[in-house]
């Protein structure tokens, strides 16, 4: 199976690969990451669940999470979030529950089903980490991850302190 990202890479010349954007690069190798997990889902009967209401789902804190704040961290409007929770609460994923710190909010946390999910999606994060670790070496895998991490303080204002 050809993927988007393949075909963006396919006829590239050395010249133009070098040329091309460390973020675009990065690009790739996230939304290769994605299509496997979203293969994987789908072959564990979870094909129900789009790739909207996976990045909505992915944002959700392990205590739940508001909807103004998943809107936020998914960068689209409070009435889409909205929209896509509805989807994810009738399809069994999500769950809608009082914020205990306010009595007015409410939290978007994980059902069961949700959870179930989320953890057939850790399988293939671990398959696909395992071989780019394969493919780099350990070394490289390591310098890798700790850029990354580095490049939080720039690119993720929804991280933890």
């Amino acid at each position: 199976m050809v993927r988007e990202t393949d075909q963006f890479c396919q006829g590239s010349s050395r010249v133009e690969q070098q040329q091309t954007s460390t973020g675009v690069w990065m690009f790739v190798a996230g939304r290769h990451l994605e299509t496997r997990i979203f293969e994987h889902l789908r072959a564990g009967g979870f094909d129900d669940l789009t790739l909207a209401q996976g990045r909505i789902a992915a944002r959700l804190g392990p205590d739940g999470t508001r909807l103004t704040d998943l809107a936020a961290a998914a960068q689209v409007t409070k009435q889409t979030a909205g929209f896509l929770v509805d989807q994810l609460e009738r399809a069994g994923y999500v769950e809608r529950r009082p914020d205990p710190t306010d009595a007015r909010a409410r939290l978007v946390v994980l059902a069961e089903r949700g959870i179930r999910a989320q953890e057939r999606a850790r399988e293939m994060e671990a398959v696909v980490e395992a071989e780019w670790e394969a493919h780099l070496g350990p070394a490289r895998m390591r310098e890798l991850r700790r850029a990354l991490l580095d490049l939080r303080a720039l690119t993720d204002p929804w991280r933890e302190a």
